[in-house]
């Protein structure tokens, strides 16, 4: 593979660093702080709309324009992702599969759904989900406000109908003043729970983590020397080549490219995908066992890890792209066998450890800050 020189972080700005660009069609400024107008349905926000501070590390966040933040629908949302009211047996929360104590995952190779089921997936973080074009590991939310209510409906996860979601919360006098709060006259719709679920999961930012503050904050005392070595690693083509995925650039790094990639995660003996995964959604062929690309933001905490929960430690998922991934006819052609030495991975490692951010404030259950 030739020489591969090691660069130092302040050679891995320019073409070496690839950026994750926000679709224009999602509003990325935020509106002036005022009251918004409601749609004759009344499912637009009536209250003043906040301002979403990103920290260091992260690029301001994308808001669209029918469902600005207010104080009252981020409020709903926490309350309504915390109740488990919207599961069929009343078991089940939103919270229960993005536990807030371990960085919004459930730490289970595959996620447990009411009555014993068991799903399909691992459960990423909703850690900076707020940044994707799409949802979901195999993109099948075009929003946050669309993923919200899928769970709920699945048959492996809540198992719930929307209507009688929908029934439940409206027979509460105390949510029927919340939302009237939130959005005004008229009654509770799968519409309006989805936006303030969607409004709630934008505040769940992580950033200013030991390599923010290096990067971006200019403290290049941040970072240990194993880490600064696993940085060069990362973004140099030639030897790591994470860096074309997991995407960054000058002003902030959300360490993912948003698209879907065959890495042969999930293979079997066989050769052959028991998922499918992007494949589902579009039915082109190249698309078969391609998966989002996830954050790699406070990754040390969100194991085990990809789609199916099949690597455990930071150090097999290393030693699995070293290795190649797992061959198969669509495998990404980015993902090739790199010659790392043990001191290579170990530092590589030592970055990701890195990336731990800090947690976002009052995100936690309603009454427990």
């Amino acid at each position: 593979m030739g020489n591969r020189s090691a660069k130092t972080p302040e050679q891995v700005h320019g073409n070496e660093m690839s950026t994750f660009t926000i679709p224009k069609a999602i509003v990325i400024a935020f509106l002036i702080v005022g009251v918004g107008c409601t749609t004759p349905g009344g499912e637009r926000p009536v209250g003043a709309t906040l301002e979403i501070q990103a920290p260091l590390g992260l690029p301001s966040v994308p808001i669209p324009a029918e469902n600005r933040p207010t104080a009252e629908t981020i409020a709903l949302g926490r309350k309504l992702f915390y109740d488990t009211r919207l599961s069929k047996d009343n078991s089940l929360a939103c919270a229960s599969c993005h536990n807030p104590n371990i960085d919004f995952t459930d730490g289970r190779k595959l996620s447990a759904g009411v009555g014993g089921m068991t799903g399909v997936r691992n459960a990423p973080t909703l850690l900076n989900a707020a940044y994707f074009p799409l949802q979901f590991w195999d993109g099948r939310a075009s929003s946050l406000e669309e993923q919200s209510a899928d769970p709920i409906a699945n048959p492996l996860e809540m198992n719930q109908t929307h209507e009688l979601s929908v029934s439940k919360i409206n027979a509460n006098p105390t949510y029927r003043t919340a939302f009237e709060q939130a959005f005004g006259p008229g009654p509770v719709t799968l519409g309006k729970i989805e936006k303030s679920l969607a409004s709630f999961e934008r505040t769940l930012l992580s950033g200013n983590s030991p390599f923010d503050r290096y990067e971006f904050g200019g403290n290049k005392k941040a970072l240990t020397t194993s880490a600064i070595r696993g940085l060069a690693i990362f973004v140099d083509p030639k030897r790591g080549n994470c860096a074309t995925c997991h995407t960054m650039n000058k002003a902030y790094a959300l360490f993912t490219d948003g698209k879907f990639h065959n890495t042969g995660a999930g293979v079997n003996g066989e050769g052959e995908f028991t998922d499918l995964g992007r494949y589902n959604q579009t039915k082109i062929e190249a698309d078969r066992g391609a998966f989002k690309t996830p954050t790699l933001r406070n990754v040390a905490n969100t194991g085990p890890y990809m789609h199916d929960g099949s690597l455990k430690t930071l150090k097999d998922v290393v030693d699995f792209y070293a290795g190649g991934g797992n061959s198969n006819p669509h495998l990404d052609k980015e993902v090739q066998a790199l010659s790392l030495s043990g001191q290579d991975r170990a530092d590589l490692v030592e970055f990701l450890q890195s990336l731990t951010g800090d947690m976002p404030k009052n995100v936690g259950p309603p009454g427990k800050e």
